[in-house]
């Protein structure tokens, strides 16, 4: 049997191991709890046990402190029950319960019976300086110093400021520790609340984060997928028409077809996969490869470039790709046979400019101008790259026939 000295079990809540603290603050966090969910209960709780002590000390103990020990006794018993039984409303109207209280104080000093009851009018301080404005305290004073006036006026036991200073700062100090436990509340909802907010828009984030990423692997699914399918048709015709006729051209489109798929494939695990870093995407440098592949399905397409060739940010050579994917995509399966695509590249010293037109026939109005594929992905794409390089996107028809898309990109303040 092995035992482990480097770990010890943590310590249970309510051993006598755990901090005095820790425990007073468990206690008090439970009070408030039953306080919230019943505080009718509290309220009667803590009324009947000063009312008891109240009564109690009225059958006699109160001659100890009286200045007129003379004061008839049913006097007392209204004052004590007045001392008292307001602490069953000091929260819901603090301010009748103190004036309540303070005139009955009014009577106690007036008469010399200086009833102890009177300090709890604390308890009444307190919740104002818990609950109310800080002005309300301005009323609270008027209500508790003229009572001690009285007392002092009517008997008179050494100088005045020995009377009434010490009870005024002791009503003092409990307003002020009313106000540091409403401070230290307000100070805790608002962590409280910042939290909440901060959960709030952290989830938000995250579902704005997946909406994008699901957003993003929809439009490189449908550039990829939309592009590589429509090669594979056209090959797939033409080895169609080809097998009969010329057999080792059939071998051919089906080997392309093969090697289309492949490669769609492996995209697809890539982008899958998140292995952007491993698999860089296509640059401007690819297009050659990927004008291959169109002609390769049966459409002719020519390139021409203009201007100096100036190094893009690799987002900028990315989205130029996509487009003139896209558009030649779009002329493989509307523009119709015979139809003939030139892709324009003019670099500037401010912008670069993607221009792809066709001779084929115009799109039918069902296909929302040839540019909308594989779930609404194809126009929207190509839009929302071309803004996020602050570019435009220009697609429509020519006035001699065919179909034009042009895509331009300003080279300054572009992201990296």
């Amino acid at each position: 049997m092995t035992t482990d000295t480097d770990e010890q079990p943590p310590p249970v809540p309510d051993s006598p191991s755990a901090p005095l603290s820790r425990w007073l603050q468990r206690q008090t966090q439970r009070a408030q709890a039953f306080d919230t969910r019943r505080p009718g209960i509290w309220d009667g709780l803590l009324t009947a046990f000063w009312t008891f002590a109240a009564l109690v000390d009225a059958t006699g103990g109160w001659r100890n402190t009286a200045r007129d020990p003379s004061v008839p006794g049913g006097l007392i018993l209204a004052m004590s029950l007045a001392f008292t039984l307001p602490l069953l409303w000091r929260r819901r109207r603090p301010m009748t319960a103190l004036a309540v209280m303070a005139g009955a104080a009014l009577v106690s000093n007036w008469t010399g019976a200086f009833l102890q009851a009177a300090l709890l009018q604390m308890i009444v301080v307190f919740h104002l300086a818990l609950r109310r404005p800080p002005r309300t305290l301005l009323w609270t004073l008027a209500l508790l110093a003229p009572p001690l006036v009285v007392g002092t006026v009517r008997f008179p036991q050494g100088s005045w400021d020995q009377h009434i200073v010490p009870t005024l700062w002791a009503y003092a100090m409990v307003a002020l520790l009313g106000i540091a436990v409403r401070s230290r509340k307000d100070h805790t909802a608002a962590l409280v609340d910042r939290a909440r907010r901060l959960e709030i828009e952290r989830d938000q984030q995250a579902q704005l984060a997946a909406a994008a990423e699901r957003h993003r692997i929809a439009r490189e699914m449908h550039d990829i997928i939309g592009h590589n399918l429509s090669v594979i048709t056209g090959l797939a015709d033409g080895g169609r028409y080809a097998a009969a006729k010329n057999p080792e051209r059939a071998a051919e489109a089906l080997d392309a077809i093969g090697t289309t798929s492949r490669q769609a494939l492996t995209e697809l695990r890539r982008l899958l996969q998140g292995a952007a870093v491993r698999a860089p995407q296509p640059t401007l440098a690819d297009l050659d490869t990927l004008l291959t592949g169109v002609r390769n399905a049966g459409l002719a397409v020519r390139l021409k470039a203009t201007g100096d060739a100036q190094e893009l940010p690799a987002g900028a050579q990315l989205t130029v790709y996509r487009v003139v994917q896209e558009a030649l995509t779009n002329t493989l399966k509307h523009a119709g046979e015979g139809a003939q695509a030139t892709v324009l590249l003019v670099y500037a010293a401010d912008e670069v400019t993607a221009e792809v037109t066709n001779t084929g026939r115009a799109p039918e109005p069902t296909d929302r101008g040839g540019l909308v594929a594989m779930d609404g992905q194809g126009i929207t794409g190509m839009r929302e790259r071309a803004k996020l390089y602050e570019g435009t996107l220009e697609a429509g028809p020519l006035p001699g026939g065919g179909w034009r898309v042009r895509l331009r990109l300003p080279l300054e303040g572009s992201p990296s």
